[in-house]
């Protein structure tokens, strides 16, 4: 029988801020808008188009969740008709980072995929 080894890792506190980031941005599609706001400031109908296979009704959703926790801002503008601009927080703009070491990582994966095959 193999001698189960000590874990030197600090555990995380109650809870986890990993998990609680990763809770906010791992809805289906949050990830891909914050990567589309990153430049600059997008209306509804360009992040539509932007991101290939979402639908209205769930893009709405996530745009409303990422507002309410604070990572995009939510601007209407005095136009007419009215409209609506969606832009990254001083705290969204804190997963950039992040979410460009991902796709990084998934380039990487994706090209170690291909040489796979």
């Amino acid at each position: 029988m193999v001698k189960m080894r000590k874990n030197n890792v600090v555990p995380p506190p109650a809870e986890c801020p990993l998990s609680a980031c990763m809770n906010f941005i791992r809805g289906a599609w949050s990830a891909n808008i914050i990567w589309y706001l990153m430049e600059h400031p997008r209306r509804f109908s360009e992040l539509k188009a932007d991101i290939k296979g979402v639908s209205a009704k769930v893009l709405s959703a996530r745009l409303k969740e990422l507002e309410a926790i604070g990572i995009i801002h939510r601007q209407v503008m005095d136009t007419s008709p009215p409209t609506v601009e969606y832009s990254l927080t001083e705290l969204g703009r804190e997963l950039q980072p992040a979410i460009v070491a991902i796709v990084s990582v998934g380039h990487k994966l994706k090209q170690k995929k291909l040489a796979e095959v």
